[in-house]
């Protein structure tokens, strides 16, 4: 099988408060980051619903399975660990749109 991207991530973004978090995957970090920050609002969607475009952690891989793995993974996580494993990288939380846009 013939592979165009070997850029797979796993990223959580938050709102501005932190109060939620939303977990996702994409091989295009500045594109969805982008999308999020467009539907900021749109009830359809959670990220949408609770303004959840601010990247505060993200992980690279180089299949889309692994990171699927680790997105189902994080998803299952309670928000007590996955507090630890943002803040261990990012103690402040602040905003990596940044480092990628």
């Amino acid at each position: 099988m013939l592979m165009f991207n070997s850029n797979y991530f796993v990223y959580i973004t938050s709102n501005t408060s932190r109060s939620t978090y939303y977990i996702g995957v994409t091989n295009d970090l500045a594109r969805r980051l982008h999308e999020h920050f467009q539907n900021s609002g749109d009830k359809k969607t959670f990220a949408g619903r609770y303004y959840c475009y601010t990247l505060i952690y993200y992980e690279r891989f180089s299949s889309p399975d692994e990171a699927i793995a680790r997105e189902k993974q994080l998803k299952n996580w309670s928000r007590s660990k996955k507090d630890i494993l943002i803040r261990h990288l990012n103690p402040l939380l602040k905003s990596l749109n940044s480092l990628v846009t």
